[in-house]
């Protein structure tokens, strides 16, 4: 069964058609990129999947089951888990204990006491830190790591509800090349080795064609292409309107390093 379909969405905000009939699928396992030029309608068809926003027209199933509107604490629930372009941390607490929170979070035991939340879940929580490299570092404030860091720990915070799906708004933004390439690889790892489906919005090319299964690219609210990265990079309607010769060398630089 697909994990994820998105039929006929769209919406207006006034007068403005910020997505207009957009579709797609989405398997257990795979990487689906959504790029375009900004006002393309990314965002908006990224928050109706997520419930942030109520489609006008069409619907969202998750697993055959349709999720259309529902508000996004209920998608969280139905097995959906969500990063944002800026990290969304608890400054004032360890690495370990953002982790633990959003454990506790996860199996409804938000009203516990404090300083008896944070004897909860720790080995659980110290796996997901195993799972995307930051173990050795649970203990300290997450204040202090590098954004790469920030940003790997927001990952295991995600993975803490055991996603089926998950939804990565710009995962990449303000970090360093090599960071970028780093979460983006252990993100495919991890989605392919546990069959999470993962649809998310980049604005790094090289971090899309170097790691998205497929790419759907909106322009001015509508999809003009879809494909495999070689299909949407030979594409000649991609290439005038939005990549140009620095997409061309993303792709490219994809590839062989693929080869």
């Amino acid at each position: 069964m697909t994990l994820l379909s998105a039929e006929g969405l769209t919406k207006r905000f006034g007068g403005v058609l910020a997505a207009k009939d957009v579709s797609f699928a989405l398997e257990g396992g795979e990487m689906l990129a959504i790029i375009g030029p900004n006002g393309a309608g990314k965002s908006t068809t990224f928050n109706m999947v997520g419930g942030q926003l109520r489609p006008d027209a069409g619907r969202v199933t998750l697993a055959g089951q349709d999720i259309t509107g529902m508000p996004p604490r209920a998608v969280c629930r139905m097995g959906v888990g969500r990063t944002f372009q800026v990290a969304q941390t608890f400054l004032s607490f360890s690495v370990l204990g953002n982790v633990q929170m959003a454990l506790i979070a996860h199996h409804g035991q938000t009203r516990m006491l404090l300083p008896d939340a944070m004897a909860m879940h720790r080995d659980a929580a110290l796996a997901l830190l195993d799972r995307v490299g930051m173990a050795a570092q649970a203990g300290r404030p997450i204040g202090e790591l590098a954004y790469g860091d920030v940003k790997r720990v927001e990952l295991a915070i995600a993975l803490a509800a055991a996603p089926r799906l998950l939804l990565m708004d710009e995962p990449t933004a303000g970090m360093a090349p090599a960071e970028r390439s780093a979460l983006m690889a252990l993100v495919a790892g991890i989605a392919r080795g546990e069959r999470i489906g993962v649809l998310f919005t980049e604005h790094d090319m090289d971090a899309v064609f170097a790691h998205a299964d497929r790419i759907l690219v909106l322009v001015r609210g509508e999809i003009i292409a879809r494909g495999s990265p070689e299909q949407v990079r030979a594409d000649p309607e991609v290439q005038r309107v939005y990549l140009g010769h620095s997409g061309t060398r993303a792709a490219e630089r994809a590839r062989r390093s693929h080869g």
